[in-house]
């Protein structure tokens, strides 16, 4: 489970920008009023005329999954985790499935037209409807589509225009954790890793990769409102540049960045490093040594969906294996052998640990509310700013590696 996770969250590290594209094709599905404010959020994006199912007809036999290492385990890795073979023998559609290492392959192999589904992170969710490469997904279609948390539903980064485009599967926070002997008193706020980073110089710790660049703007947005952010992955130049000094001051007193769970976790155990970023499944490896929490600020994160291929050879299938892959008991699988909320709630009824959705959350739509999930930054502004243009993942890499030294 935990090397699934180092392996896919670290891909957000090997990211190159590839610029959205902000043109309309056409006009998408829906156009409430709260889906036209989704629209506007996005940055003035418009999705293109994609047609979208109407029904599920007859299985074509195969099913071509592209998905993250642990979305779809066959029994091959260890044959007591498999939930495609009941996929299988139940839908009558055979799975192939790719493995993919990050959001810039899965976008590149979708346009090949060759898969029918993909799990797709926030980083690649909007290109991959902006290029046509995904239809929209009819959620009447589903029926365990009702049992999918409410709070992951409509939002900015699988849904445009008040049309959802996928299904959400899985969730989680990036958190705060310390050493409960080392650090005193308990934090409650981003600052003690970035402000008051002093007070545990060389024994700070951060995760590795451009993308943490939100997180020193989350913190700015909350503590230093003259800055304008609205949105944590929508910064102009000087923006940025707040952002980037905050984090070459934290720079002076960090241990040592990771993105490799198994270095965090014996960095703690060891005492090399005393507080900074994590997740939840690396807290519950260390045990009760250490705390976790999500700061008063709120946090970054990701919440993956499950997206149809707009040119799908076998769409019936592929709608059997969306269904089947957001049931409850799949979920619940899933969740525990890869490390994250479940999407459905009722999984939770399912989990071998009782304790496992209180843990990570899942039915907890407050605490889902303060999670900026990961994004791309592009030069349409997220935020919805038209008079500026945002800086895009390129610049945040170029100040990554400035930051670092």
């Amino acid at each position: 489970m935990r090397k699934i996770r180092m392996t896919r969250l670290a891909a957000v590290a090997c990211a190159s920008v590839l610029a959205l594209a902000a043109t309309a094709c056409g006009t998408s599905s829906g156009g409430d009023s709260e889906g036209k404010a989704a629209s506007k959020d996005q940055g003035g994006f418009t999705a293109p005329d994609v047609p979208m199912a109407d029904a599920i007809g007859d299985p074509e036999g195969q099913v071509n999954i592209l998905a993250w290492p642990g979305y779809a385990e066959d029994g091959s890795t260890d044959k007591t985790i498999d939930w495609v073979t009941p996929f299988e023998k139940e839908s009558g559609c055979q799975a192939n499935v790719k493995y993919f290492g990050t959001s810039d392959e899965a976008v590149q192999l979708m346009k090949t037209g060759e898969y029918d589904v993909v799990s797709a992170s926030g980083d690649a969710t909007l290109r991959l409807i902006a290029s046509g490469d995904v239809a929209p997904v009819n959620t009447d279609l589903l029926k365990n589509y009702a049992d999918i948390a409410p709070f992951l539903k409509d939002q900015k980064f699988n849904s445009v225009d008040g049309q959802m485009y996928g299904v959400p599967h899985g969730w989680g926070a990036n958190l705060l954790m310390w050493d409960k002997a080392a650090v005193s008193p308990a934090p409650t706020s981003w600052g003690a890793v970035f402000e008051g980073s002093s007070d545990y110089a060389g024994k700070v710790t951060a995760y590795d990769s451009p993308i943490y660049i939100a997180d020193a703007a989350l913190y700015l947005m909350k503590t230093q409102p003259d800055l304008g952010i609205e949105d944590p992955y929508a910064l102009d130049d000087d923006q940025l540049a707040a952002a980037v000094d905050l984090l070459k001051n934290q720079r002076k007193n960090v241990s040592e960045y990771w993105s490799d769970y198994l270095k965090e976790v014996a960095a703690f155990k060891s005492g090399d490093s005393v507080i900074g970023t994590t997740w939840q499944v690396i807290a519950s490896t260390i045990g009760d040594s250490v705390e976790a929490i999500l700061p008063e600020e709120g946090s970054t994160g990701w919440s993956d969906t499950w997206m149809i291929s707009s040119k799908a050879k076998n769409p019936n299938c592929g709608y059997l294996w969306m269904d089947y892959i957001t049931s409850p008991k799949a979920q619940a699988a899933v969740a525990e052998y890869f490390g994250e909320a479940p999407a459905n709630t009722k999984a939770c009824d399912l989990t071998t640990d009782t304790s496992f959705c209180d843990t990570y959350h899942a039915t907890d739509a407050d605490f889902a509310a303060q999670i900026h999930y990961w994004t791309t930054p592009i030069e349409q502004c997220l935020d919805g700013r038209t008079d500026v243009k945002c800086t895009d993942y390129g610049d945040w890499t170029t100040a990554w590696t400035e930051i670092k030294g």
